[in-house]
């Protein structure tokens, strides 16, 4: 069966977001040169331009890519949960999970803030992240669990401090002892925002 401009159109940026995330992890965007990338995925130059604009576009897809599994592996964790204060800190556990992933590590928190810029590397991370807390905390103040307070400066306050968390184990010289720390004065936080005692979650 012939394939269609669409199919060839769609397996060269698989290729491209392959190769690219995988040399990416590995060395860091600064040394890995475009002209690498593309002999990588077994595509032309031409095609990274077409599809992606530049190297910087194809990594900016690239992190995008990480972030909406990022989400996905949030959901699956706290979707089941109906608990406020159970569902926000074992969010936080999950996005600490798999940010111990080398390719989230490398490309998420080190590369993608100095590559795309602080202020592009936290619009997308909003993007992403934002719309689950506000759902959760939109389910809190509905069933009285949490107070009507304003969850526009709210949750993105919590996203603010759920990714200097990840940052801060990423670059701590003991990051089990740095996560421990943070689980518990992030879960401390919640149960003060919910009334609650700070003790241990269920």
């Amino acid at each position: 069966m012939r394939r269609t401009q669409e199919d060839r159109s769609a397996a060269t940026k698989a290729a491209l977001m392959a190769a690219a995330r995988e040399l990416f992890t590995e060395r860091g965007y600064g040394d890995v040169p475009a002209d690498e990338v593309v002999r990588a995925a077994g595509v032309t130059r031409g095609a990274l331009y077409h599809h992606y604009g530049d190297k910087q576009g194809l990594f900016r897809a690239v992190f995008e890519e990480l972030e909406e599994e990022v989400m996905v592996a949030i959901r699956a964790a706290t979707d089941p949960v109906a608990d406020v204060r159970v569902k926000l800190v074992l969010g936080l556990g999950a996005f600490l999970d798999i940010c111990e992933r080398a390719d989230v590590r490398r490309i998420g928190l080190t590369d993608a803030p100095a590559v795309l810029g602080w202020a592009t590397w936290r619009e997308i991370e909003h993007a992403h992240g934002l719309g689950l807390i506000t759902e959760s905390l939109d389910d809190a103040i509905s069933t009285g669990a949490l107070p009507p307070l304003p969850v526009s400066v709210l949750s993105q306050l919590m996203l603010s401090a759920v990714i200097e968390t990840a940052l801060l184990v990423a670059n701590s010289e003991d990051p089990a002892k740095t996560r421990r720390e943070a689980e518990q004065v992030f879960g401390a936080w919640i149960a003060g925002l919910l009334g609650q005692n700070a003790g241990p979650l269920a």
